[in-house]
């Protein structure tokens, strides 16, 4: 059978399997953890279904799965909307040639990275937990491989060492800058008083705040990381591609930081 030809393997066809793998291993990476996956695994099931009609020659099922993928082509560009906004921002982005992710990436030399997340991570587990204790509101975004660049015009840019006696001044309630959300990159703040777009998601539960709503807003965009502390309550939550996770301990935030930071 002609639809059998896909057998006689070359070079071009191992490089071409090879890359639509590092694009389909990318964009799960990307949507793992979020309501997106089941999409995403659903339409690669669908895709595999359809390629294994064709080459049995099931004409019938094989032109209804064809139909379905070439007009759910134009359906995904609204679904993924989110996610192919992250993908291309991680595509685009200068900060792969940062020092530091350089070094993640390729995993070479990465002792000093890590060293580097550890103290970064020490750092912002203490004063986030004395936030806590005195119910000091404040919003952290941490920059990772997408750029901020974007936001960074709504607040001040800054080049402050990382300290916690610093973050906390910085949120105090009276001082100059504790409106707004800061943006930490490696062990330096790089700017205060950042607006971040505010999430217009209806499945936000309603005890969450106009905080939490950025926090998840920037996070839907790109891959920051986002800690915010309540003024009401004093929780401490940690917000990841658009999910929200109330965290308890010191130990645990470090432990989520540590991974996420590292990976």
């Amino acid at each position: 059978m002609d639809n059998l030809s896909f057998l006689k393997f070359n070079f071009v066809d191992a490089l071409d399997i090879i890359l639509v793998g590092l694009l389909l291993f990318y964009f799960y990476k990307l949507v793992k953890g979020t309501v997106a996956i089941n999409i995403f695994l659903g339409i690669v099931i669908i895709y595999f279904m359809f390629q294994i009609t064709v080459t049995l020659e099931m004409n019938v099922l094989s032109n209804i799965l064809g139909n379905f993928i070439s007009v759910g082509f134009f359906a995904l560009i609204v679904v993924f909307q989110q996610e192919i906004r992250k993908f291309l921002l991680m595509i685009g982005s200068t900060n792969y040639t940062s020092r530091k992710s350089f070094l993640k990436y390729l995993n070479f030399l990465n002792f000093e990275v890590e060293k580097e997340i550890i103290l970064e991570t020490l750092l912002l587990v203490d004063s986030c937990f004395n936030m806590s204790r005195d119910k000091t509101g404040a919003i952290i975004v941490i920059e990772q491989s997408n750029s901020l660049e974007f936001i960074k015009s709504t607040g001040d840019k800054a080049k402050i060492e990382l300290s916690p006696q610093i973050i906390e001044s910085i949120f105090q309630k009276n001082g100059p800058l504790h409106d707004g959300a800061i943006i930490i990159k490696g062990n330096t703040i790089i700017a205060t008083r950042i607006i971040l777009p505010v999430s217009d998601s209806t499945s936000i539960p309603k005890r969450y705040g106009l905080r939490h709503k950025a926090g998840i807003g920037i996070s839907e965009k790109t891959d920051a990381i986002v800690i915010v502390v309540s003024e009401q309550r004093g929780d401490v939550t940690y917000i990841k591609d658009g999910n929200l996770e109330r965290i308890s301990s010191g130990k645990k935030l470090q432990e989520i930081l540590t991974s996420d930071l590292s990976s």
